[in-house]
């Protein structure tokens, strides 16, 4: 009620991105203040429950519901979304070297489509000032991921550098990582998801993942790969084949699309990626054709317009293991999760499932 009541309607009447810095800046701020985080843990928490908690690439999940990336960019605000109710959240993308990304104004607003345009163009700080605030991380509630791209200026033939780059530097900090391949806002990235270059730069992100395990003496930690829902047939089932020949430990589907279909909003002229409502069936068709390819042995986590608990139960029973939330969070506040946490108990109540895991990929049965 608050958020719905007094936040939303002073944050839609300010520029997107003047209201995206002050909620990240205000859970950054907030977090250094005793006892703050307790508070919104109190307010937003999700309470644990064994029907919701999953195991999967040797961690544990409170329960599906994640953060995706984007919005908490060089992870400033960890803490404070590791308070209010989220199973896991991915901070970035993250470059090597800071970027200013493109010029502004850069994310739109359709709340007739329920969605979200962006062209931010991995606008980010660095390595070494997200690696500065990871290190200060207080709460460890949940995994924490570090999405990792290239920067603008770098090459696609040397962008395995770039990659191998930020797991050098975030190693530490991050719990699994994310190869992001699929922001449509940085030119010729999509190119890295096919063929050769794909098959390279997967090669080159493992060798850095096991060369920094080994400097400790430790289990490799997780890596997955994000993928765009804009591809044909026949591009997804080549990209899914070269992933699952590359070892890496899973799939986040999908990023932002650049299709316009059925929108009704000016802005939908706007260049850059939706995300939202308007994701949300395409999405979950690239998790069912992933999970079928696979035969549901490479984790796929799914993203894209996720607003209800039925949306994510389809994404779960399409094939994912765990779920994210992005454009939701900016629509419907905090109090989503709980939302999102109680549906998702009744929908395994109705099915007859004792655990999240049993309804993974259950339409494929």
């Amino acid at each position: 009620m608050l958020y719905s009541s007094i936040l939303k309607p002073i944050f839609f009447q300010m520029d997107p991105e003047k209201a995206h810095h002050l909620v990240i800046d205000g859970l950054a701020a907030g977090g250094t203040v005793p006892g703050l985080n307790g508070i919104m843990h109190a307010m937003y928490g999700v309470a644990e429950s064994p029907e919701l908690a999953t195991e999967l690439f040797g961690l544990r999940f409170p329960h599906p519901v994640g953060l995706a990336a984007g919005l908490d960019k060089n992870g400033k605000a960890v803490d404070g979304f590791s308070s209010v109710g989220f199973g896991f959240a991915e901070v970035g993308t993250v470059t090597p070297k800071g970027q200013a990304g493109n010029e502004q104004p850069r994310l739109f607003r359709l709340p007739s489509d329920e969605a979200l345009i962006n062209r931010m163009g991995f606008n980010n700080e660095g390595t070494a000032a997200m690696a500065a605030k990871l290190s200060k991380r207080k709460i460890n509630r949940i995994p924490i991921a570090v999405n990792i791209g290239k920067n603008k200026m770098t090459p696609n033939e040397l962008a395995h550098e770039d990659y191998q780059t930020c797991i050098r530097d975030l190693y530490t900090y991050g719990d699994f990582f994310v190869v992001n391949i699929s922001s449509p806002n940085t030119p010729d990235l999509r190119d890295l998801q096919h063929g050769e270059e794909l098959r390279n730069l997967l090669n080159a992100v493992k060798k850095e993942i096991n060369t920094q395990a080994a400097k400790i003496g430790a289990k490799a930690k997780p890596v997955l790969v994000k993928i765009a829902p804009d591809m044909t047939n026949e591009q997804l089932e080549l990209t899914v084949a070269t992933i699952m020949e590359s070892g890496v430990s899973g799939i986040i589907a999908t990023n932002t699309t650049l299709s316009r279909t059925g929108l009704q909003h000016p802005s939908a002229k706007e260049a850059g990626g939706l995300s939202g409502k308007p994701l949300r069936e395409r999405s979950t068709e690239v998790i069912r054709a992933v999970y079928r390819q696979t035969g549901g042995q490479l984790p796929i986590i799914g993203s894209g317009g996720i607003f209800t608990a039925q949306d994510a139960y389809d994404k779960i029973r399409a094939g994912a293991s765990l779920v994210e939330i992005y454009t939701a969070l900016i629509y419907k506040g905090p109090g989503v999760l709980r939302e999102l946490t109680n549906g998702l108990k009744e929908c395994l109540r109705k099915d007859g499932y004792r655990n999240i895991a049993e309804a993974v990929g259950a339409d494929h049965v």
